[in-house]
């Protein structure tokens, strides 16, 4: 009801809420191995929505796959990267599989755990023989740097090697803080 809603205004892409559909949150929850199964079940259900609506006007709508950061940051040591990774490559797979358009890694905080996201990712593509755009989101805090120290032009010189196809400023401020960072 909720992909429903906005359509219904005249959106042209939802997200999936599969926000919390990675390793350390439910691992918080002692369901990590159900990483891929909810991300395919949250974007299959975003696409059928999008469906609905392109099959009623015939214009076209998409479905951008959430892959949230979770709550454990490599660089703090709180998770190995490896697992990190690998679990967002069953983000990823279940997403794509779901019928999401593109991946959105979004609110990231950690460059370490952007890095595992955004690979992951890519992984999970490679494997599946898919290439959709890969979107990464990152969160600059009020200090003006990300929640471990970061500032922007930090994130975009380590992020843009890895081939993302979009970045953008989401979360912990709003537009008015985020104009320098912009520019």
């Amino acid at each position: 009801s909720v992909h429903e809603a906005y359509f219904a205004v005249g959106v042209d892409c939802v997200e999936t809420n599969t926000f919390g559909a990675n390793h350390s949150a439910l691992g918080e929850y002692d369901i990590p191995e159900r990483v891929y199964e909810l991300s395919e079940a949250g974007a299959r259900v975003a696409r059928e929505v999008a469906d609905e609506f392109t099959a009623g006007d015939g214009r076209s709508r998409w479905v951008l796959g959430s892959i949230g950061p979770g709550t454990k940051l490599p660089t703090l040591g709180h998770a190995p990267y490896t697992t990190l990774r690998d679990a967002y490559q069953r983000n990823a797979e279940g997403l794509v599989a779901g019928g999401a358009d593109a991946l959105l890694v979004e609110t990231t905080q950690d460059l370490l755990q952007t890095k595992a996201a955004v690979l992951g990712a890519r992984r999970g593509l490679a494997a599946l023989g898919l290439d959709v755009p890969v979107i990464v989101s990152v969160t600059v805090e009020t200090t003006g740097t990300m929640l471990l120290g970061s500032e922007i032009g930090a994130a975009l010189t380590a992020l843009e090697p890895l081939g993302i196809d979009m970045i953008g400023l989401n979360c912990a401020t709003g537009p008015a803080e985020m104009s320098e960072h912009l520019r």
